[in-house]
């Protein structure tokens, strides 16, 4: 018997307990995992994030993200490419979407230092109460663009932990 000769009749009695076999369905992947939005208008929504945010293709077409790296995880973000008419008030609604106000810690971990003079001009330093929250902003923010520049956000490098810096503040 040929191959084409073979009919199977799936719908039948001795057959419907496995059911239909049929492709999986088709599952749009994206880039972040969805968020149910907030009703907070305090912070940036994660809709306004990913609309100001560059594609990766214009990202890497920039030179001021010549040879980026995220850098190694911490829980403070180093920011460049600072637009001179961003107030620390710009950042605070950006990454205060990251902090839970209601927990003492985070709130005393959260800081922002912008630098507005001399060599650091156009740079800025975010305290955040994780590293896993700072990877989540790094990713979130890095290229979107706040007063007409794109950010540049990277993990800072220090020396102490998370926990060091937070025990060195109370101590």
């Amino acid at each position: 018997m040929r191959g084409e000769d073979i009919i199977l009749d799936l719908d039948t009695p001795e057959t419907s307990g496995f059911g239909k076999f049929e492709p999986p369905p088709v599952v749009m992947e994206t880039e972040e995992e969805e968020e149910p939005e907030d009703e907070s208008t305090d912070f940036i929504s994660s809709r306004e994030l990913r609309r100001g945010r560059l594609s990766h293709d214009e990202i890497r077409k920039l030179s001021v993200f010549k040879n980026y790296a995220a850098g190694e995880p911490n829980c403070r973000l180093y920011i460049k490419n600072v637009a001179k008419q961003t107030e620390e008030k710009d950042l605070r609604f950006i990454y205060g979407r990251y902090i839970n106000f209601e927990d003492d810690i985070q709130k005393e971990m959260f800081d922002i230092r912008l630098m507005k003079e001399g060599r650091m001009k156009g740079q800025a330093f975010i305290g955040l109460p994780s590293e896993k929250v700072a990877q989540k902003a790094v990713r979130e923010t890095n290229g979107f663009e706040l007063n007409g520049k794109p950010l540049v956000v990277v993990s800072f490098l220090v020396y102490w932990s998370c926990y060091m810096v937070s025990y060195y503040r109370h101590h």
